[in-house]
C-alpha cells in the first residue's frame, strides 16, 4: 500500500506542476510605471471594402442640401440599426461609393475625415451649395476576439477605433489559460492580411501601432502551455479523479 500513496503522490504533484502559471505569465502591463504621462497617439481608421458609411450634407437652407442626402426608410417612425445601415453607402471591392449628384467617388486611402473634406469641396467647386457641411460616420465597425476568452466572438462598437483592452473587455477578458504574451492580431491592410503578436504583459503595447484596434480586426487569444498539456493528458478533476481511480485499481488487482 506504500507504493500505491507514493504513486498517487506522484501523479497529483505531475498535475499540479503542469497547471501552474507564473506571476509573470498573468499580470498586464508589468511595466506601466514607464510609460506614467506618455502621450496618445490617435490614429483614424482607412476605409475599407464592405464599410457602410452614413453621410449627411448639410447647409443654411436646408431645402437644398435635400437632393445629396439619402431619405431614410422608416424615417416617420423608429428605426434600427439594421435599417439604418441599410441605407447606407456601401463602400465596393473598388473602393468607391456613389454618391447623389456627384457620381462616383473614390474612397481608397481615405479616412472618414478626408472623405468628408473631399465632398465639402467637390459640392462648393461645382457650385452644388453654399457653405456646406459634411459628415461622414461608419456604420459598421466591428472586431472579432477568439481563442480564451470569457465570451469569444464578434463585436460591434460605435466608435470608430477602440483599444486592444476595450476589444478584451468586450469578450470578457482573458480566461486563466489565456496566454498574454502572444495573442495574434490579423488586419487587413492595403487588400492584404497582416498578423502580429501582442504581448499584453508589457507596457510596450501604449505606444504599439496595435493599440488601437481598426474595423475588422481579428485577435485570437491562445492557450497557454499548462492548458495545452491538460488538453492532452486531464481536460478537468473529474477525470484525474477518473484516471487515478483506474490506476489504483489496477495497481491493487496486480499487487494483491
Amino acid at each position: 500500500m506504500t507504493s500505491i500513496k507514493y504513486f498517487l503522490v506522484l501523479v497529483t504533484a505531475l498535475f499540479l506542476f503542469n497547471s501552474c502559471a507564473t506571476k509573470k505569465e498573468i499580470l498586464y502591463f508589468q511595466d506601466a510605471a514607464q510609460y506614467n504621462n506618455t502621450p496618445i497617439s490617435y490614429v483614424k481608421p482607412i476605409l475599407q471594402p464592405n464599410d457602410i458609411l452614413k453621410i449627411t450634407v448639410s447647409a443654411l437652407l436646408e431645402e437644398t442640401a435635400k437632393p445629396y442626402n439619402r431619405i431614410t426608410s422608416g424615417s416617420s417612425g423608429g428605426v434600427g440599426s439594421d435599417l439604418i445601415k441599410l441605407d447606407g453607402y456601401l463602400v465596393s471591392d473598388q473602393h468607391t461609393i456613389s454618391f447623389p449628384q456627384l457620381g462616383i467617388l473614390s474612397t481608397a486611402d481615405k479616412t472618414t475625415r478626408q472623405l468628408e473634406v473631399e465632398i465639402t469641396q467637390l459640392l462648393v467647386d461645382g457650385g452644388h451649395l453654399k457653405n456646406p457641411t459634411v459628415n461622414v460616420r461608419l456604420l459598421n465597425p466591428k472586431v472579432t476576439v477568439l481563442g480564451e476568452v470569457g465570451s469569444p466572438g464578434t463585436f460591434s462598437f460605435t466608435e470608430e477605433s477602440i483599444t486592444l483592452l476595450q476589444a478584451l473587455g468586450m469578450a470578457g477578458d482573458l480566461t486563466i489559460n489565456g496566454r498574454r504574451e502572444d495573442i495574434l492580431l490579423i488586419r487587413e491592410t492595403d487588400g492584404v492580411y497582416k498578423t502580429t503578436t501582442i504581448d499584453v504583459t508589457s507596457a510596450d503595447l501604449l505606444t504599439s501601432p496595435y493599440y488601437f484596434i481598426k474595423p475588422n480586426d481579428v485577435l485570437i487569444v491562445n492557450p497557454n502551455g499548462p492548458k495545452i498539456k491538460s488538453s492532452g493528458f486531464i481536460s478537468n478533476l473529474g477525470s484525474l479523479i477518473s484516471v487515478i481511480s483506474i490506476v489504483l485499481s489496477t495497481v491493487i488487482l496486480i499487487t494483491r
